[in-house]
């Protein structure tokens, strides 16, 4: 597997690699502050090479948070793994993830954090906003980086490879390429379409994130409001018409 390091805002770092088993790409992010902070651990069997490409920016013993959108192996498989090698790490996730997931899998007791409370990592702030079924789990949540203006927004946005760690054009497009690419399949729909998408999905481009951190694809950087709420009508059009399917990642 191969494994690339970008920064792609102040102290972010995204850490990609590509696995040929599934022809994704999977991304985690890595805030390097007073308390690092690690966005997705990978599936259990990457664990090696996230820990090799952490040891590159920090000493992986420092880490303080491990945060995820929500509870599925791409994002929290190596979870006991990371807790083993960092003594002072915890889990920070949803209420919900906590109480039905985490409580059972974790090694260690977990950070549940409610709507809009905040991590302070030193320099970062990162805000946890609830966002049940968005990308998909009724445990969903995001964190935004208020002092970068950073949005770690999972699966929204997905496309399976990058052809460069952050791009400044159309991240809109990649993602409905994707989606009608894989209407035929049994992952079509990933994402639900409840009562409450539109409204999430307004609630997150109302942050005017200036970057957005794709956990498979490309990382962008632009106006994050527009990008969001273009991908709102891309999901409403590919996905409300059907009502409520959904599924996992």
């Amino acid at each position: 597997m191969e494994t690339n390091i970008d920064e792609i805002a102040p102290d972010v770092y995204r850490i990609s690699t590509f696995v040929p088993d599934y022809q994704i790409e999977f991304n985690q992010f890595l805030v390097r502050d007073e308390q690092p902070f690690l966005m997705h651990t990978g599936f259990r069997k990457m664990f090696d090479v996230t820990r090799e490409a952490v040891i590159k920016i920090i000493d992986p013993a420092r880490l303080r948070w491990i945060g995820f959108s929500h509870f599925e192996p791409d994002e929290c498989g190596a979870l006991n793994e990371w807790l083993r090698v960092a003594p002072q790490a915890q889990a920070a996730c949803s209420v919900v993830c906590n109480i039905v997931m985490l409580n059972d899998y974790a090694d260690r007791p977990a950070r549940p954090l409610n709507d809009n409370e905040v991590l302070d990592l030193g320099k970062h702030r990162l805000r946890f906003l609830a966002t049940p079924h968005v990308p998909h789990s009724w445990d969903a949540g995001l964190f935004f980086d208020e002092t970068e203006r950073t949005l770690l927004c999972s699966d929204l946005f997905f496309h399976p490879r990058s052809d460069q760690a952050l791009i400044e054009g159309d991240i809109v497009g990649r993602a409905r390429e994707s989606i009608l690419a894989g209407m035929n399949s049994p992952l079509a729909k990933d994402m639900p379409y409840t009562p409450y998408t539109d409204t999430t999905l307004q609630r997150l481009a109302e942050l005017a994130p200036n970057t957005l951190a794709l956990m498979h694809g490309s990382s962008y950087r632009g106006d994050g409001r527009t990008a969001l709420e273009d991908l709102a009508g891309v999901i409403r059009e590919t996905h409300g018409r059907e009502g409520t399917k959904g599924g996992g990642s």
